[in-house]
């Protein structure tokens, strides 16, 4: 793990989409995770965004987010496969290696598991010609599907080489996640790792979740949950994880910032990451120097 494994999210950041890239880039990311919204909006048009992203030499992590895509029937599900096509053609164009595809909050939705990895199954073989992977997230809200070893579960049933799972830190201890699971999941079919924290130990209604997580979160070091991050980190590190983390945090008080001071943050989060996997494996060797010493 160091530091070329994480990137910022453009959610964290104000300002026009040069702005963000730059902000992100002049404390030393090399990667940076997009939302459709940033080149679907840009003043320029598609075409000029896409330059820009390009022009920047900052890799692109993946494009968020289809929602509400899985378990439909009928013209609902054809209307999601469409969308979820061009969201496609927009990661191939921006050369995004993964769509982010989070679990489904729709009443229309079906709670059948093996409909939802059929779903899954059939928009990673879409995007396999177009060298993109799919990745399932669970949202601590979702309707069915609200805890990662729920869409572990669809990932594995889809049994399909282009799909994986997305991790969020925050989704898991917003639920109350249990963090012995993560031990089940290989880490080839981690597709991605999201962090973030917030700062109160404990969420007490469906509408504080949802206010945290769209305008409250903070950077790992910052909130209260630095211990089960720190566990959570060191179990993905020991089981093989060798992927890309992204810092996804909503904070409406960092938009009121500028990007180059919420990068900093970033940034500082990012050493405090690594130092938490380094400071463990550390002291791994050393208990293990000691033993060998006294046999």
């Amino acid at each position: 793990m160091n530091l070329g494994n994480f990137g910022m999210d453009t959610i964290s950041l104000a300002g026009t989409l040069e702005s963000k890239l730059a902000a992100s880039k002049s404390v030393g990311f090399s990667q940076i995770m997009l939302w459709a919204k940033d080149l679907a909006g840009y003043p320029g048009g598609l075409e000029a965004a896409v330059k820009v992203v390009k022009d920047s030499g900052v890799r692109v992590t993946g494009i968020q987010v289809m929602r509400d895509f899985e378990a439909l029937s009928g013209p609902l599900h054809e209307y999601k496969l469409d969308i979820a096509k061009n969201l496609l053609l927009l990661c191939k164009a921006v050369g995004a290696p993964l769509l982010m595809v989070c679990s489904t909050t729709s009443s229309h939705a079906s709670d059948d598991i093996n409909l939802v990895a059929r779903h899954l199954a059939k928009l990673a073989t879409l995007a396999v010609p177009l060298g993109v992977k799919v990745g399932f997230e669970a949202l601590s809200w979702g309707r069915h599907i609200n805890q990662y070893p729920q869409s572990w579960e669809a990932v594995a049933l889809a049994d399909h080489a282009n799909l994986g799972v997305v991790l969020d830190s925050f989704h898991i201890f917003a639920n109350n996640g249990d963090l012995d699971n993560l031990d089940d999941i290989p880490s080839e079919k981690i597709a991605m790792v999201q962090l973030s924290d917030y700062m109160w130990r404990e969420i007490r209604s469906p509408e504080e979740r949802l206010e945290t997580a769209r305008h409250l979160r903070v950077f790992p070091g910052e909130g209260t949950h630095s211990a089960e991050l720190s566990e959570m980190l060191n179990r993905l590190d020991r089981a093989g994880y060798r992927g890309d983390y992204s810092f996804e945090v909503f904070n409406d008080d960092y938009l009121q910032l500028p990007p180059e001071i919420v990068a900093q943050r970033a940034y500082r989060s990012a050493k405090w990451v690594t130092d938490q996997v380094l400071r463990r494996s550390l002291n791994v060797r050393e208990r293990r120097t000691s033993l060998a010493g006294i046999q």
